[in-house]
């Protein structure tokens, strides 16, 4: 691997030629790789770009803004298909800030041209409780909700207090609605963000806020979909290598990109659709399809491939024992989705395609983060149609398995925003708490209990002493 010669220059917009910064309209919360890959590359290849610049603000690490500063928001995309790579610098960052500057986060809200507020924090980063709505025992949510009663213009750190924050400092600026466009795997992603925006106001018992976020944004819907692995030291050498550029902070991703977006943009929006955006009256059927195809095969190859020594999805998916597994998970989830099976063996075709090329290092530990979150969206929906019919979907059961496996601490390492059950006791007791954590009702259903039971045993090579 290659490294930096003291005389190497670092990539900012004077030792690349790119657009000058364009007028901030968008500002994104969540500067991630894949913010970068996805919502930021559709605004920059959208026809009319340099009108769209985008203030984007970290979570709660600064590390992404301190290190893109010194390059005035630019870096390096790598798309890598299975034949080369192709290295692109999208211009569209017009500035970046440490998540927890929040004067800097009200300035923003405060400008008569923002338009658009995108969103990529996780499905975590909703705080949502087992009914959907807030989750108010969260301590986080409590500490933001003592915040904003006393103090509406005071720091807060969820993403939920961040934008009832901007909202109200918008009405109090006396300017237009924006659209708010959240970016994660959650099935009518807008709708959950206005329930928990909209929950947030009205606890803070301050009448101000809760008009905020009833007159001040519209929920946008939206699909996405680019598999977007961590950045490694590989990737920063072939920068150097193809450029002659220091780039701290290069994205690498897949050619493939897909974005589905329902809703209104009161005060206008990037020509999205010109780079391949697609705008729909419902956004639902390709949630599905992605979230229990993609995602869901995601899940299952994060919590089952390592008990068989893989560490990334190019690796498990070459194993034709996870490969039979991916192959029986969605013949039980594409008995309940809405598309022809034509276009569905071609969607998993292209999936078998995606997840296979060995260029992309997926890393299953990165995906396997927040199964909590993960699970009820990905795998849930088609275990209770299954049930409904009277079937046992032991493509579905396995995933559950897997995650009980990864409970106990047989593959990656478990790191999850939830509070979790405990998995130190027997493992009956163990799984039926994993599964109620997941849905109460799923430990009344005996015959799904005693699937995953056995289904552990397989996946953990019938070994009593690991529980």
């Amino acid at each position: 691997m290659s490294t930096p010669s003291p005389a190497a220059r670092r990539l900012s917009r004077a030792t690349h030629d790119v657009r000058p910064a364009g007028p901030v309209r968008i500002v994104h919360l969540g500067l991630g790789n894949f913010f970068r890959a996805h919502q930021a590359w559709y605004t920059d290849r959208a026809p009319d770009a340099e009108e769209w610049g985008i203030a984007a603000f970290t979570g709660r690490r600064p590390n992404a803004a301190e290190v893109l500063g010194p390059q005035d928001g630019l870096y390096t995309l790598i798309t890598r298909g299975p034949d080369g790579d192709r290295f692109d610098v999208p211009a569209t960052l017009s500035a970046v800030h440490p998540g927890a500057d929040h004067a800097a986060w009200l300035d923003r809200w405060r400008q008569p041209e923002l338009a658009v507020v995108t969103l990529t924090v996780t499905e975590a980063g909703y705080f949502r409780g087992t009914d959907g709505g807030l989750d108010i025992d969260r301590g986080e949510v409590r500490a933001d909700l003592a915040t904003l009663r006393k103090h509406p213009a005071a720091p807060v750190r969820t993403a939920v207090g961040k934008l009832v924050a901007g909202l109200e400092a918008r009405l109090d600026a006396g300017l237009d609605p924006v659209a708010l466009v959240p970016c994660d795997n959650l099935p009518g992603n807008g709708g959950v963000l206005e329930r928990v925006v909209r929950e947030m106001a009205e606890r803070t018992g301050r009448p101000r806020a809760v008009e905020a976020v009833m007159t001040g944004a519209s929920f946008v819907t939206t699909m996405v979909d680019r598999i977007t692995p961590a950045t490694t030291g590989e990737h920063r050498a072939a920068v150097l290598a193809r450029t002659g550029l220091v780039d701290a902070s290069p994205v690498v991703t897949e050619p493939f990109t897909e974005w589905v977006i329902s809703g209104d943009f009161p005060a206008g929006r990037p020509l999205w659709e010109v780079p391949g955006a697609t705008f729909t009256d419902d956004v639902t059927p390709y949630e599905e399809r992605k979230l229990w195809l993609l995602n869901g095969a995601h899940s299952l190859l994060a919590y089952a491939a390592p008990l068989r020594g893989h560490e990334t999805v190019a690796g498990a998916v070459a194993d034709p024992v996870c490969r039979a597994w991916l192959e029986e998970w969605w013949d039980v989830a594409c008995r309940h989705l809405t598309f022809p099976h034509e276009e569905l063996m071609s969607y998993r075709a292209a999936l078998l395609e995606r997840f296979g090329n060995t260029r992309i290092r997926h890393a299953l530990a990165q995906i396997a983060a927040d199964g909590s979150q993960k699970l009820p969206v990905r795998i849930l929906p088609a275990l209770r149609h299954e049930r409904k019919r009277g079937e046992l979907p032991l493509g579905a059961t396995r995933v559950l398995a897997a995650w009980v496996c990864h409970l106990r601490g047989l593959s990656t390492p478990v790191k999850d925003a939830a509070g979790l059950p405990r998995t130190d006791g027997m493992l009956p007791d163990v799984a039926r708490a994993v599964l109620a954590s997941l849905d109460p009702g799923l430990t009344a259903d005996t015959v799904v209990v005693q699937a995953v039971l056995a289904q552990v045993a397989e996946l953990a090579g019938e070994a009593p002493a690991a529980f």
